[in-house]
């Protein structure tokens, strides 16, 4: 199943005639007080509503993909987990280029660990990348993004893609310079979902997908999955040995060689196979 969010906050099941809109079901889910749960609340409860999921997108009529506004697919992320420098050659590429590791330290992923992008950065495909600090290198990097679906903690690799809910295209924008990467990679915006999350059931290898980005039409990045230093499973083991991942946590798998700069006009095209593809504008920001 494919399940998008769009236009207002509404819900929407995905299939080749358009998205059928499923926001009637949204009253279903548990209602919540103060303190609010740090989990997504609609992808922890996915797996109960599937069947109602299905039984009302074939009641509902489509409406076209052009026609809508795509939101990120998870709307309250507790974590969003990324990885740093999980292909070889962008590692490679990294350390030889001074305009990509401005003199910090760069490690293989296996020491490095990984770091955590603001939840406040999130947007989804058909919201606008607002580039900050425009005297600056600002870079699209483009990744398989995995979606928690219940909690994990010291999870093995063998077990990891059991606590899987699905899997999203993800763009890990970055502003180049000698500040922590989470701090650079955090502005508004600077992450984006999308176009939708592919359920678990529907993808059930992840470590076989290609994927590319092409900036006005220019492919720079392409790539398949296959090339991870750290696969899905084993980024899921490392991330759960240090903190629970719960419900609707991000984790950005990392991205290969050939990230490059965007600036305000570019339109960043993304596709991944069994995912899909996403048209992201890039804009100044106010």
């Amino acid at each position: 199943m494919r399940i998008c969010r769009f236009d207002d906050n509404r819900l929407g099941v995905v299939t080749e005639k358009g998205i059928h809109d499923v926001t009637e079901l949204l009253p279903q889910l548990p209602a919540w007080t103060y303190p609010l749960p740090v989990f997504d609340p609609l992808v922890e409860n996915l797996p109960k509503l599937r069947s109602a999921l299905e039984q009302q997108s074939k009641q509902s009529a489509p409406k076209p993909l052009k026609g809508v506004r795509l939101l990120s697919p998870v709307a309250n992320p507790g974590k969003i987990i990324a990885a740093p420098v999980n292909y070889k050659k962008h590692l490679e590429e990294v350390l030889a280029q001074k305009e990509l590791h401005h003199g910090n330290l760069i490690n293989e992923i296996h020491r490095a660990g990984l770091f955590l992008k603001a939840t406040s950065s999130l947007i989804g495909a058909g919201q606008r990348i607002e580039l900050v600090h425009l005297d600056r290198r600002n870079d699209h990097e483009v990744e398989l993004a995995v979606v928690i679906g219940k909690p994990a903690r010291n999870v093995s690799a063998a077990n990891a893609l059991d606590h899987v809910a699905g899997y999203c295209i993800g763009l890990d924008i970055t502003i180049r310079g000698p500040e922590e990467r989470s701090f650079r990679k955090s502005p508004d915006t600077y992450t984006v979902l999308g176009p939708w999350l592919v359920t678990a059931d529907e993808l059930d290898d992840p470590s076989r997908l290609s994927f590319s980005i092409a900036v006005n039409g220019e492919i720079r990045q392409d790539a398949n999955t296959d090339d991870l230093v750290l696969g899905v499973k084993e980024l899921i083991e490392l991330a759960s040995s240090f903190y629970t991942l719960h419900p609707g946590d991000v984790i950005l798998t990392g991205t290969p060689q050939g990230v490059g700069p965007v600036r305000p006009g570019d339109v960043l095209f993304a596709r991944m196979d069994r995912i899909g593809e996403m048209r992201v504008e890039v804009v100044a920001a106010k």
